[in-house]
């Protein structure tokens, strides 16, 4: 069963009020038990010390007197006197006894002259448990009414107490949610507000994500989509001319390889979309420790093994270390060198590597044809193709490096290069120094 945290407080109020009554009403009972019995003891002490000099006088008439209370006068072991209720035989002092069924509270005392005399007396104990019964009940009665009050208290303070989780459970259920008020005056509530705004702001910041990313890949999607259509009609075209047509050795060979040809492209354009898809889904876990030096030199290697009479100078200290995604990062630099020599004709690159605090700037540098200043940013979109291309390509070479340079905090652009041709700049930021 749930039950409100206003009747939990009210419960538990009611609980700690219920102990504390108890405890108060068992030490108040027992006081007022000793009391009563203390008075009780005052008065027969008082009434022994105006008996006790008359003693001779009330032998007389001790078995006239009323039964409300008792006296028994002895010599040593011998009853002298008594009322029709004789008392036992008790030392001095004052004792709670039973006689005949009938509790009596007695009081013995002794006078020292020629003949040693004890006088007890003793009245019946139900006058002072029937004082000793009532009061208690009137410690119960208003032990169970302080309950109540308090029981009524939690439930009123109660509801006061947890009125800011109430709106703040209204506020986080509204549609859309509103930020949570951190200023309630209750410090459990502060936190509680506290801990719940920064938690709607990570998911909101996480649907913001999502929402980019399922816009971004519906956008990729579409371009991709186009810039496909178009190879691939031809294939299709050029395989219909093939299965319909009869055609001469030289036409067939021709056509087999424009199909091979546009074969060609459509691999290369679904290898760099992947690489594209590849890079918008790395993580801050994927950067690890990278000497950029190194990735340089490795892409420079590769790129003079495919590219002949390709001459790559490194200018650089022996390493500049940053922590980066080294697989986008040695991408970024294939795509930049084979750029230069593809599209640009260059036979010569100078690669420089500097770092300035936390930037990190890659400089490629080639000899050969540039790039026109109107260009310069579009070569960078997505399936862009300058004027002076070379055929075969994707259009994704250079959005793959401001992707990877974008990804390092930084950019990616074009300036025009000492060597004669284009410079391109990547401007990375190493977030291990921040």
């Amino acid at each position: 069963m749930r039950f409100s945290l206003r009747a939990r407080v009210a419960a538990a109020t009611a609980l700690g009020a219920t102990l504390v009554v108890a405890a108060l009403a068992v030490v108040t009972s027992v006081a007022i038990s000793r009391n009563n019995v203390n008075q009780l003891d005052e008065r027969l002490t008082t009434a022994s010390q105006a008996l006790v000099p008359n003693a001779a006088v009330l032998e007389t008439f001790l078995d006239q007197l009323s039964a409300a209370f008792a006296v028994t006068i002895r010599t040593g072991d011998t009853v002298r006197a008594s009322t029709p209720i004789q008392l036992p035989d008790l030392g001095e002092g004052s004792a709670t006894v039973d006689v005949n069924g009938q509790r009596f509270r007695v009081y013995t005392t002794k006078t020292v002259s020629l003949v040693d005399i004890s006088i007890a007396i003793g009245v019946p104990a139900i006058e002072a448990q029937q004082v000793t019964d009532e009061q208690q009940k009137q410690v119960i009665f208003v032990g169970l009414c302080a309950i109540a009050v308090s029981t009524g208290l939690g439930w009123l303070f109660g509801g006061r107490a947890v009125r800011p989780l109430v709106e703040l459970t209204r506020q986080v259920s509204a549609q859309p949610p509103m930020p949570p008020d951190t200023k309630t005056g209750v410090r459990e509530a502060d936190e509680l507000a506290i801990a719940i705004g920064g938690m709607l702001q990570r998911v909101n910041d996480a649907q913001d994500r999502t929402n980019a990313a399922l816009s971004t890949a519906r956008d990729f999607a579409a371009v991709s989509a186009h810039e496909l259509r178009t190879p691939l009609t031809a294939m299709r075209t050029d395989i219909e001319v093939l299965s319909t047509l009869d055609l001469g050795p030289a036409q067939r060979q021709e056509i087999l390889g424009d199909l091979e040809r546009t074969q060609g492209r459509v691999e290369t354009t679904l290898g760099a979309l992947e690489r594209l898809a590849s890079g918008e889904l790395s993580s801050d876990s994927d950067r690890v420790p990278t000497d950029v030096v190194e990735i340089c030199d490795i892409a420079a290697q590769d790129a003079i093994r495919q590219h002949r009479g390709l001459a790559v100078h490194i200018d650089s200290e022996p390493s500049v270390s940053m922590r980066a995604l080294p697989t986008g990062l040695r991408l970024a630099m294939g795509n930049a060198l084979t750029n230069a020599v593809r599209h640009g004709g260059a036979d010569a690159v100078t690669i420089t590597i500097e770092r300035d605090g936390t930037l990190v700037t890659v400089i490629v540098d080639d000899n050969g044809t540039g790039l026109p200043e109107e260009e310069r940013s579009s070569v960078f979109e997505r399936f862009y193709r300058g004027a002076a291309a070379a055929k075969g390509g994707s259009g994704l070479g250079l959005a793959l490096v401001e992707q990877q340079a974008e990804l390092h905090g930084g950019r990616a652009y074009f300036t025009d290069s000492p060597l004669g041709g284009a410079r391109l700049v990547l401007e990375l930021e190493d977030q291990t120094l921040k």
